[in-house]
């Protein structure tokens, strides 16, 4: 899966997924609504043949790239605790 960004302004960030399916994006958006300065979540999959998948993020206060980045920290912690 290839991330990338689309558009940024100064409370909001759309990203970009190539060749993902929900099953990546849906943890990341339940981190980013654990998040308190995040006011929205938006999963956008126009067609699932034709366009990217992209995700809208936008906050209260701070910078949506970085509530982004820590969600994305989360998941990572809470899948590498798992253990054989």
């Amino acid at each position: 899966m290839q991330t990338y960004l689309v558009d940024k302004t100064d409370n909001s960030v759309t990203l970009g997924f190539k060749n993902a399916n929900i099953t990546l994006i849906t943890p990341l958006m339940k981190a980013l609504y654990d998040i308190e300065d995040v006011a929205m979540v938006r999963y956008i999959d126009k067609h699932p043949e034709l366009a990217d998948k992209t995700l809208y993020v936008e906050v209260k206060s701070g910078d949506a790239l970085d509530a982004v980045k820590k969600a994305s920290q989360a998941v990572s912690d809470y899948y590498s605790e798992i253990k054989e």
